[in-house]
């Protein structure tokens, strides 16, 4: 599998291009501010032909370049439906009166085609299979992709730390199992593509992660700022 990934835009928001091999068909995972220009260079170099937008939320530094990314190339952007508002109003997502300028942008929209997601679907695009899992607790519509060894958590789980959950919708409590129930799930040898921040792996944050360590010590202290919008 060919993963590669680069961080964009104020909020350095990770943006992946995960395809089987060079020279093939791809999906595109998360294009947010100023990813266009860089995920374009990575397509050329690499030769590669999105056939589908992933969103892992729909928080705005996840979102921001979904349009101009599925329009350019006529592919669909697949959310969770719990967040699919977010795509036309992200301002309900951090609380901010409608209409509120982001960066100076007041104009929101869908895709031409929206396709949702659902918890526990496998879906089949440019030949690989991803598994869906939804993963509430940063936002209600929270997911992340499994395939092949690798997890594309979003900003469910960084290296060394988890998503924040104070925004509107965000719950600790849900986020803690959704952790549970998905990274501290998975074999420690797999390879985290996080929303923010490098790259990590499973057991490295299991055996480090002062969130995760929390969940296996009840008697932990208040945990540490979480991270990432």
């Amino acid at each position: 599998m060919l993963v590669v990934g680069f961080p964009a835009g104020p909020w350095q928001t990770n943006c992946w291009v995960v395809a089987p091999a060079a020279g093939e068909q791809c999906v595109v995972i998360d294009p947010g501010h100023g990813a266009e220009a860089p995920l374009d260079a990575v397509l050329a170099e690499h030769r590669l032909q999105p056939v589908a937008v992933l969103l892992t939320h729909g928080h705005v530094d996840h979102i921001w370049s979904v349009v101009p990314v599925c329009g350019a190339r006529g592919v669909p952007a697949l959310i969770h439906p719990a967040d699919r508002s977010m795509l036309t109003d992200p301002n309900s997502a951090v609380g901010a009166p409608p209409g509120t300028p982001i960066l100076g942008r007041l104009d929101w929209a869908e895709p031409d085609d929206v396709r949702e997601l659902r918890d526990g679907e496998l879906v089949g695009l440019a030949g690989m299979e991803l598994q869906v899992d939804g993963t509430p607790g940063h936002t209600p519509g929270s997911i992340t992709f499994a395939a092949e060894g690798v997890l594309f958590s979003g900003d469910l789980l960084f290296a060394g730390s988890i998503g924040r959950t104070d925004f509107p919708g965000g719950s600790f409590e849900e986020m803690q199992r959704s952790l549970v129930r998905v990274p501290l799930s998975l074999s420690d040898d797999t390879v985290v593509h996080p929303g923010h921040g490098p790259d990590t792996t499973i057991g490295r944050e299991r055996a480090t992660n002062p969130f995760l360590l929390e969940l296996a010590d009840a008697s932990t202290a208040s945990p540490p700022p979480a991270r990432g919008l």
